[in-house]
């Protein structure tokens, strides 16, 4: 693999960035500087150093981050705090991107990750991904409401959503706890789909992607990366293609 395509991969800027770093003399492979930024190396038997620290290669990254409210899902905003502003610093080489979109008063699972294949796979519709969401509903949802989200709402836009799963948990007084599931994601469909059946979301939260369940011992705000079992799961995606 060339060297400035392990860079570049790494996190270190983009390859135009990368021979800068190349051309200044910063690159060492095995404690030879590098000059050629065409030259081919082995990430995994090489030792590569940028600024003589040591670089850990790894194509791609992918996190679990308990998304707290108050944050937007982008990964800039000039006027709002992002979830990349969660990222650890070990990460910020890496061009991360959040995996979908929860609102900013959303909480629960958000996934990070540089794999575009990935990120693309989770959040098209045709992939058929079920996303689990726990609401908090003004008013009792009752077995009615349960049959018209199997079939499908219509939004207020004229848009017939997919056929969703809803599960009562609990209902107190004029307020319902349920579980959602749904396999695609227009803009607030979740309180799209409740305000069509003239109820309202007080709470959401995200609790599941696919074979992906939110960590609980994850506060909000905090992140991890995920397992081996999770990230196979995630590739098992891509053996489908």
């Amino acid at each position: 693999m060339r060297i400035d395509q392990v860079l570049a991969h790494a996190g270190y800027g983009t390859r135009k960035q990368v021979r800068q770093l190349i051309k200044r003399r910063y690159v060492k492979v095995n404690g030879d500087v590098v000059t050629n930024h065409g030259l081919h190396v082995d990430p995994n038997t090489d030792v590569i150093t940028v600024h003589d620290d040591e670089v850990t290669y790894q194509k791609y990254v992918y996190l679990m981050l308990n998304k707290p409210s108050g944050y937007i899902t982008a990964t800039h905003d000039r006027k709002h705090l992002t979830v990349l502003d969660l990222v650890p610093d070990q990460y910020v080489h890496y061009r991360l991107s959040p995996v979908g979109r929860l609102d900013k008063d959303t909480e629960g699972l958000l996934l990070i990750t540089n794999d575009g294949k990935i990120n693309h796979m989770l959040t098209s519709p045709k992939r058929n991904i079920w996303k689990t969401y726990e609401a908090v509903v003004s008013g009792v949802v009752t077995e009615k409401h349960v049959e018209q989200f199997r079939h499908g709402i219509t939004l207020d836009d004229g848009y017939k959503t997919k056929p969703a799963r809803l599960t009562i948990i609990n209902i107190e007084g004029n307020r319902s706890l349920v579980n959602i599931m749904l396999t695609e994601g227009k803009y607030h469909q979740v309180k799209r789909m409740f305000q069509a059946t003239d109820m309202e979301v007080l709470y959401l939260k995200r609790t599941k992607i696919g074979d992906i369940q939110l960590d609980d011992q994850l506060d909000p705000g905090q992140i991890r990366p995920l397992t081996a079992e999770e990230i196979a799961w995630l590739e098992s995606l891509k053996e489908g293609e």
